[in-house]
């Protein structure tokens, strides 16, 4: 998702979290992505002899013209889109004398994965909420010798993709040359199961372009023997960022590995953080004709298509935050928001007042000067 798609989704979800409806008349419509809006239009269409049954006059009423709107709106429009649609409409008066039916609805800047229709009290966002967490996802692995599960961590939302089995039998109590023999039938099944969890692993991951990286969990020495002897390719065996002892290893323990690995996961935004701001300052430092900062020099840049990368603090100003980023957006600029949760970020503030940019070329100005 784009930085300026993503600026709007978050204006577009703020607006609607504000509606609450006084009974059951706010009416959330999700269609999936390339799923055909004639076949909602013509679902919503019965739900309206359903509606009519509904006891409260005022709240039939709300419910039934809302469901109109959102009919006549899905048939003006194309019958499917990339990414779906998400329609919401429903009386948003809080005067109890006074009806405000209104309809709003956004085409997700990522594919919507849920169909559904609601009435309720409030709007239904919370698969458009999920879509500003999954930047990047995290791949999971809970591995004992019997079995193993493989998963996704998605914004917060955990995944299972697969769950493997060993078949490596149980210990016995024969000793001598059968406990030996025993010992070496166990091990080679122990090994191939770590080979066919490592294979697995390259299936699922191998090619995943928002991998951020690999979490394995599992207890103890199990999940470092697989590290070690499980064949794991190079590539993804660099991309393990975590190793947490947890004492399941289904989709339970996926939870488990997530929970137990949040000092991991915020310590990779950290560092990203720290990446993008210590370019910003060393480009400061060195190259400072090349570097702008504060509101005034950071619009002219704009105006001048000058701007390659624009830093912006999370909490800058929401009406001016939503203009430069629109005007960066315009002229194609890198946008990076910068939070206020390291001692980095505050530095950014404090200089710049919260909006900097590394520019492409050089422009003459009576505001940029060279120091």
């Amino acid at each position: 998702m784009e930085d300026l798609e993503k600026l709007e989704l978050e204006e577009f979800l703020e607006k609607l979290k504000k509606f609450k409806g006084r009974h059951t008349e706010m009416v959330s419509v999700l269609v999936p992505a390339d799923y055909n809006t004639n076949l909602v239009a013509k679902q919503l269409e019965e739900e309206k002899g359903t509606a009519t049954n509904i006891k409260s006059t005022a709240t039939r009423k709300n419910v039934v013209d809302a469901l109109e709107r959102v009919v006549r709106l899905l048939k003006t429009l194309p019958i499917k889109f990339k990414n779906g649609l998400a329609v919401y409409c429903g009386n948003v008066s809080q005067n109890e004398s006074q009806d405000d039916v209104q309809i709003f609805y956004i085409e997700p800047p990522m594919p919507l994965k849920v169909r559904l229709y609601r009435c309720d009290k409030d709007f239904v966002l919370e698969p458009l909420e999920e879509m500003l967490e999954i930047d990047e996802v995290y791949g999971l692995l809970t591995i004992d010798r019997n079995e193993a599960t493989i998963g996704l961590l998605e914004g917060k939302r955990v995944k299972k993709i697969d769950h493997m089995t060993s078949g490596v039998p149980s210990k016995v109590r024969a000793g001598g040359q059968s406990s030996q023999r025993f010992h070496r039938i166990t091990e080679g099944l122990a090994k191939e199961f770590f080979r066919r969890v490592a294979e697995r692993m390259k299936e699922v991951f191998f090619d995943m372009p928002k991998l951020k990286g690999i979490l394995v969990g599992g207890p103890i020495p199990t999940k470092e023997e697989f590290l070690e002897e499980g064949q794991l390719v190079t590539k993804l065996k660099e991309k393990v960022i975590g190793v947490k002892d947890i004492g399941y290893v289904d989709e339970q323990g996926l939870k488990m590995l997530v929970e137990a690995s949040q000092d991991v996961l915020a310590e990779q935004e950290i560092t990203k953080e720290k990446k993008l701001l210590e370019r910003f300052f060393n480009n400061l430092g060195k190259f400072h004709e090349l570097t702008v900062y504060k509101e005034e020099k950071v619009r002219e840049a704009l105006q001048f298509g000058a701007v390659k990368e624009l830093f912006i603090s999370k909490k800058y100003d929401k009406e001016k935050q939503k203009d430069i980023v629109k005007l960066a957006g315009d002229i194609g600029s890198d946008i990076h928001f910068i939070s206020d949760e390291t001692v980095e970020s505050n530095q950014f503030d404090n200089i710049t007042g919260g909006v900097g940019a590394i520019l492409r070329f050089q422009y003459h100005s009576d505001y940029h000067e060279k120091s």
